[in-house]
């Protein structure tokens, strides 16, 4: 399995032209699903688990990976309510996602495809509130589907959403009264993260599913607007992995279209690493950070709205 995580270097490529790896992996039964090869460390057979009593009963236990206690999280029973039947033949992706490894257990590893984001595609209009799909996609005929982990972790691990007094008090100096943050994220979960932490001080936010949608926004938005657009609009709040157009991209087109180009960015991503901070520079975005702690991103959001007045 761990040639299946090699090169690297030809990832870190592929993101800058709004092309990813997927890894498709399979829970109970034959559908397909995918991850983005870049959250994944290794992966590994099902090793053996401690117990963790009065946890979530989607946590099957904790594994002692290369020195580092890692919580195993059935994905199986946590987005469809089926357990993965037999531990002993399953595998565990371990990944890290929002500033923590954590594994995945899954029945069967398939292999890794190499994708263009605009193949990946909103889940189907109808699908409901209770899904857990950020994306589809489609490959030799056959639907994969990509989980909203957000979610999953939202439910089985929630974060710490409250804003601190002190961070508040920052955005008290600030005139908010006509601007507008869009908040550009294809978890629901996310997007409404970012949403109830600026609206703690009462930042009034727009919203998109993705890279696509935002860049079509804030192009009609600039029509609307004129010359007022950039002290209207200020700042772009993006997650980086999304349907059709990625973060990298939406980045790119906006320093690439003059009415755009003065508007701050802030790629604000599950993914981490050296790799987004070469990335962000790249494609002209102003600042990476890590989901999801509420006082750094509305720090970051406080001090982009005061360079834009």
């Amino acid at each position: 399995m761990s040639n299946l995580l090699s090169t690297v270097n030809q990832r870190t490529n592929l993101a800058g032209q709004n092309r990813f790896e997927l890894l498709l992996f399979r829970l109970n039964g034959p559908q397909l699903f995918g991850i983005n090869v870049f959250k994944v460390r290794e992966v590994i057979q099902a090793p053996s688990l401690s117990e963790m009593p009065g946890s979530h009963p989607c946590v099957k236990g904790i594994a002692q990976l290369r020195g580092e206690s890692v919580i195993v999280v059935d994905l199986s029973q946590a987005t469809t309510g089926k357990p993965i039947a037999d531990i002993s033949k399953a595998f565990v992706i371990v990944t890290e996602y929002n500033r923590h490894v954590q594994g995945f257990l899954v029945s069967g590893v398939e292999r890794i495809v190499n994708m263009n984001w605009e193949q990946i595609k909103p889940p189907p209009q109808g699908a409901g509130r209770g899904h857990y799909l950020t994306a589809v996609t489609e490959l030799d005929n056959q639907l994969v589907q990509i989980i909203d982990v957000e979610k999953v972790f939202s439910e089985i691990i929630p974060v710490e959403e409250d804003v601190s007094d002190k961070v508040k008090e920052q955005s008290h100096k600030l005139d908010l009264t006509k601007i507008l943050v869009l908040i550009a994220d294809d978890s629901a979960v996310a997007r409404n993260q970012i949403k109830r932490a600026l609206e703690s001080v009462n930042i009034p936010t727009a919203l998109a599913k993705d890279g696509q949608e935002a860049l079509q926004w804030l192009q009609n938005k600039a029509k609307e607007t004129g010359d007022n657009f950039l002290r209207q609009v200020p700042l772009l709040i993006s997650d980086i992995e999304m349907p059709r157009m990625d973060g990298y991209t939406l980045a790119a087109e906006i320093k690439a279209d003059p009415a755009l180009r003065g508007l701050h960015i802030i790629l604000h991503s599950s993914l981490s690493g050296v790799f987004n901070e070469a990335m962000v520079k790249k494609v002209g975005a102003d600042q990476f950070i890590a989901k999801f702690h509420p006082d750094e991103l509305l720090s970051a959001v406080n001090f982009w709205l005061e360079q834009s007045t």
